[in-house]
C-alpha cells in the first residue's frame, strides 16, 4: 500500500467548522507576485489563536505565505514543462499553493500533504477557489516509504534541525525511489546546501516581509557526493 493511500479509518479532514472559519476569518487575496493564484489568508484580525487553541497544538503556518513555496509556485508557473502530464506532491502543503501552482500549470496529478487538519482544510478551499483538482493527504510521510509520484515539491521545510534531518532522509528515500525533488527555500538555517544544485531565483514576498521581496531559489535536491 502507497504512503499516500489514505487508511480505512483515516478521520474526516476538513470538519465544517474548520472550513467555516478559514471562510469566514481569512479573506481571499491574490499571492503578491502569482496573481494567477488567489488564497484566504490570516490577518492581525483573524483570530487564528481561537482556533488553533480549540483544535491543535500546531502553530498556523498553514494560514501565511512562506517564500519557499512562494519560489516553486513562481517557478511551476513560468515552466510548465516541469509538471505538464506528471503525478506530483506538495509535501508540507500549507494552504496548498504549491500544489495548486502545479495543477494550474499541467500536471496530471496533484497531491498535497501536511500533519495539520487546518492546512488540508485551507487547501481544499484553495483549490476550489482557483478551479483546480488537488488531493489532499492529512499524513506525516516522511516516516514512510516515498510515494508513488515522479515529483516531490518541497516548499521551507528546513527551518528547524529535527524536521531537517527527517524531511532530508526522506528525501534520500525518494531519490533511490527514482523521484524527482525541488525545493524551495530563502536560505533558512538547516538548508542543506551542499544536497542542493540551484535552478533558478526569484524575488517574492515572506511571512513577516509582505511589502519587501526576498531573494528565494528553486533547487533540485540530489544524492550526495
Amino acid at each position: 500500500m502507497s504512503a499516500l493511500t489514505p487508511q480505512p479509518n483515516e478521520p474526516t479532514v476538513a470538519t465544517d467548522n474548520i472550513v467555516a472559519f478559514i471562510a469566514a476569518n481569512l479573506p481571499v487575496a491574490p499571492v503578491p507576485g502569482i496573481p494567477e493564484i488567489r488564497l484566504h489568508g490570516a490577518h492581525p484580525g483573524s483570530g487564528l489563536r481561537r482556533l488553533t487553541e480549540q483544535r491543535s497544538r500546531l502553530s498556523p503556518y498553514w494560514a501565511y505565505r512562506w517564500a519557499g513555496g512562494a519560489v516553486l509556485a513562481r517557478h511551476l508557473l513560468d515552466h510548465p514543462d516541469t509538471v505538464q502530464g506528471r503525478t506530483v506532491l506538495d509535501l508540507g502543503t500549507g494552504s496548498g499553493l504549491v500544489a495548486i501552482a502545479a495543477a494550474k500549470a499541467g500536471a496530471g496529478r496533484v497531491m498535497a500533504a501536511d500533519i495539520d487538519a487546518h492546512a488540508i482544510a485551507a487547501t481544499r478551499l484553495n483549490a476550489f477557489l482557483n478551479d483546480v483538482t488537488v488531493e489532499p493527504l492529512l499524513a506525516d510521510l516522511t516516516c514512510g516509504e516515498p510515494p508513488h509520484v515522479d515529483l516531490l515539491m518541497v516548499g521551507d521545510l528546513f527551518y528547524e534541525s529535527r524536521l531537517a534531518r527527517r524531511v532530508t532522509a526522506f528525501l534520500d528515500r525518494c531519490l533511490t525511489a527514482g523521484i524527482m525533488v525541488l525545493v524551495g527555500d530563502p536560505g533558512r538555517a538547516h538548508l542543506p546546501h551542499r544536497r542542493l544544485r540551484m535552478i533558478a531565483e526569484y524575488h517574492v514576498t515572506d511571512f513577516g516581509t509582505a511589502d519587501a521581496a526576498t531573494p528565494a531559489t528553486v533547487f533540485s535536491f540530489i544524492q550526495e557526493s
